[in-house]
């Protein structure tokens, strides 16, 4: 799969100038022009090289300069295109600008944390601190970069130690979630640019939070695409070179698929990865929707495979483990497969970590019904025990992405209280809930940006998060504070061990302890156990008991009920009067969330 040999592509900085490469098989004549030449009809003539390849030396061309390809195709039309490996645009329907990387880093003892620590959080840049809105709070601007950064200090206290940034490649318009790679290469100039980027994840890393990037493999575009046509070749009215020519090339998103099957695509994408990685510094991607790379469909239907998509996803993997085995590759495939994060000598795909739809499904299904007897615990229950691979850490879990909460769907919040998310009593309880099962079950958890904050509505690249909702629900952003922590400092929720101790559906009692040996009695000696107790329904339950625990072993660290974060309001419990059997009877509010630790 490798290509040791393949020429360096783009713009390559020489002592004078700089060598130039492109990829054009069909094209007839391929030049360069730019500010450089002031743009001249004829610029500086590239010469066809082995493989379809077209380059040269240019002696005059200078950093941040604008250019661009004039490709002469078959036909005798002369197409004008941007470098297929631009950095930088000067917007997406403009030019390339010559992107020298001589980013000056920082001395950099950052390490990426353990996958079994990380408490990631999804955002994207162009809402997360939008500071240009109109009167009604809509977005004049996106965000930025730099504006990103102004929050990371807020991220710090939250505790948070990982972002997922949406796609940041350059698209069309300055609008977007990202998932529309016009220039897969090159920052969007609308958020910073490269710089911009690489400023976030200095200023992350200074802080101890990881980046993990978005990336898009399943297709591209479909708008302000060069690359559609891009040599002027094409079959069946397709987009050429770059894109399957035939019934593989038809996505979702249009017939922008990549054709896998040409060495040259493979290697432009594969190049693609390896850059965020290598030259941004960043701690992993997250590929989008995997299915759309492996399958024409996106089904595990045989007939649909596409079989060069799983060769150049191992390739990917397997060279990321061997070049930065710390860093994770995460998989949006949503199709419960365990090949995805087995390794690739046993046949795999080799992903760290993949997004789990048997977490946020059910338990944002059962946490939305309208009436408590609907709620079915047994489905959160198969929830907390899913596997992939044999590995809880395998999956990330979540109960809010941006998928999740737009594209027909909206807030989890929203959902259970339609248009008045602010004031339900409801909402807030069950929201807490919903943390609560994400940060306290075996795996990954994420949380998506403004989810603390009792975010209404759904997710729209217009709607920036509104900050004064920080102020307006402090005890629930105490709460998420607390679980967080207690995620990241309790070795037992970092571990693999989950036990279901108390189940009660008829009444919406569910109990899980988490750590090793989580049925043990007090003869154990480890004091890391950490027992969570939820009631699912709006009723009180008084002497109300938990079998198999004993209270004196265990202490109250957090405690959310009637809309409030407060443990040490927890009253104690009391020992049943079996000492063969012994029991926690206690008082539950309704929708309360009770998390022990064992020793403390």
């Amino acid at each position: 799969m490798p290509n040791e040999n393949h020429l360096p592509m783009g713009i390559s900085k020489l002592d004078k100038g700089y060598a130039v490469s492109v990829w054009a098989p069909n094209a007839v004549n391929v030049s360069i022009r730019g500010e450089f030449d002031d743009w001249s009809d004829e610029g500086v003539a590239l010469s066809k090289e082995e493989g379809g390849i077209w380059a040269g030396h240019v002696p005059s061309l200078a950093n941040s300069q604008q250019y661009q390809f004039s490709i002469t195709s078959e036909s005798g039309d002369v197409l004008k295109r941007n470098d297929p490996r631009a950095r930088l645009l000067t917007n997406s329907v403009g030019a390339s600008i010559v992107y020298d990387d001589d980013y000056e880093w920082p001395q950099d003892s950052f390490s990426m944390p353990d996958k079994k620590s990380l408490v990631i959080y999804e955002l994207h840049i162009g809402t997360f601190n939008c500071k240009d809105r109109d009167d009604n709070g809509v977005a004049n601007k996106p965000g930025t970069f730099h504006s990103t950064i102004e929050k990371l200090d807020y991220l710090v206290e939250l505790g948070i130690n990982c972002i997922e940034v949406m796609p940041v490649n350059e698209f069309a318009g300055d609008f977007s979630w990202g998932y529309n790679p016009a220039y897969p290469f090159a920052v969007e100039e609308a958020y910073g640019g490269p710089n911009g980027l690489k400023d976030l994840v200095r200023e992350a890393h200074a802080r101890g939070i990881a980046v993990v990037l978005d990336v898009v493999y399943n297709h591209f575009g479909p708008s302000d695409l060069h690359l559609w046509q891009f040599d002027g070749w094409s079959e069946n009215d397709k987009g050429g070179i770059y894109f399957y020519n035939d019934w593989r090339s038809d996505t979702p998103w249009g017939d922008t698929r990549p054709d896998y099957g040409r060495e040259e695509v493979r290697q432009y994408i594969f190049d693609n990865a390896m850059m965020w990685l290598d030259e941004y510094r960043l701690d992993g991607l997250r590929m989008d929707m995997i299915p759309y790379m492996r399958s024409v469909s996106g089904s595990e239907n045989p007939a649909d495979s596409i079989e060069e998509a799983y060769e150049l996803i191992r390739w990917i993997n397997s060279e990321v483990q061997r070049r930065h085995p710390e860093k994770i590759i995460v998989a949006e495939d949503l199709h419960g497969n365990d090949f995805v994060t087995n390794s690739t000598e046993e046949g795999g795909l080799g992903y760290t970590a993949q997004w789990d739809a048997d977490f946020v499904h059910p338990i944002r299904d059962v946490l939305t019904q309208p009436e408590d007897d609907s709620r079915d615990i047994a489905i959160v229950e198969k929830a907390l025990m899913r596997l992939y691979s044999g590995d809880a850490f395998c999956r990330v879990i979540y109960v809010e992405s941006h998928d999740e909460v737009a594209n027909g769907s909206a807030r989890l919040a929203e959902e259970i209280a339609p248009g008045n998310v602010d004031k339900d009593y409801f909402a807030r309880q069950r929201s807490v809930i919903a943390a609560a099962l994400t940060l306290t079950a075996p795996g990954i958890p994420m949380l998506f940006q403004g989810q603390e904050l009792l975010e209404d509505l759904w997710f729209d690249d217009k709607d920036p998060i509104d900050w004064k909702r920080n102020q307006k629900f402090p005890q629930l952003q105490q709460a998420y504070q607390t679980l967080i922590a207690l995620r990241k400092q309790c070795p037992s929720l970092q571990s693999h061990d989950i036990k279901v101790t108390h189940f009660d559906q008829e009444n919406g009692v569910l109990a899980y302890t988490r750590g090793k040996d989580v049925c043990d009695d007090s003869s154990s000696d480890t004091n890391d156990k950490v027992m969570v107790l939820i009631n699912f329904k709006n009723q009180t339950h008084e002497n109300y008991e938990v079998s198999a625990l004993i209270s004196e072993q265990w202490q109250c660290v957090f405690n959310w009920y009637g809309g409030y974060h407060d443990p040490h309001a927890f009253s104690g419990c009391e020992n049943g009067n079996n000492e063969n059997d012994p029991k926690l009877v206690l008082n539950l509010e309704n929708y309360q969330v009770l998390i022990f630790q064992l020793g403390h």
